[in-house]
């Protein structure tokens, strides 16, 4: 078997091995932040937060929720790592962003983020005053899922079914599930281009 069929397989298992109602839980919870006039705040490092910047432009444009990412800003992002540091980054434009109760973290990570081996610190940090505040909480990742399954209102885990496609897998599947939730019908307010020419 060749190395593009078996790829093609393993993301047919994955298919089947996710839950479509943590799907459906997460688009409630989604829409209950919209109907509180709350924002969605996307987080994500290397291919994750470029997920990020995309599912902003669409959670914006065709669900109608107020979105952002820090990542999206470079020159506020590199300036806060330089002066604050790595670590703080995130959480620091958060508080500056007047994080609430009303408000979403939305987290695409391949790990979801390690307490104990201290890994993606500027995503924990940033869960931890989510979780302090009252936010709300959700995210798709993958391996265990990390901290962010621990603390999430609802999370998807991309299921590893090759030890070495993690990483692939996984931010393949962030994009499956944040353009299904955009189209899902409770979330969906603006018909999409494609969609709409005859």
């Amino acid at each position: 078997m060749n190395f593009s069929k078996t790829y093609l397989e393993e993301c047919i298992e994955i298919c089947n091995s996710i839950d479509p109602n943590k799907i459906e839980k997460m688009a409630e919870i989604i829409n209950s932040v919209r109907q509180d006039q709350g924002r969605i705040f996307f987080l994500g490092v290397g291919g994750g937060a470029g997920h990020a910047g995309h599912a902003v432009n669409d959670f914006r444009k065709i669900c109608g929720i107020e979105s952002y990412a820090p990542t999206d800003n470079v020159s506020e992002l590199t300036a806060r790592v330089n002066d604050d540091g790595w670590d703080t980054c995130y959480v620091n434009w958060l508080k500056g962003s007047r994080l609430s109760k009303k408000d979403m973290l939305f987290v695409f990570s391949v790990g979801g983020g390690n307490l104990e081996k201290n890994i993606s610190v500027n995503i924990l940090q940033s869960l931890k005053l989510a979780k302090e505040i009252g936010s709300k909480i959700c995210g798709v990742v993958g391996r265990d899922g990390g901290y962010t399954a621990q603390v999430a209102n609802e999370c998807i885990v991309v299921p590893t079914v090759n030890e070495a496609n993690i990483t692939p897998h996984t931010e393949a599947f962030q994009a499956v599930v944040w353009h299904l939730l955009v189209a899902h019908p409770l979330l969906l307010v603006n018909e999409m281009k494609w969609e709409s020419v005859k």
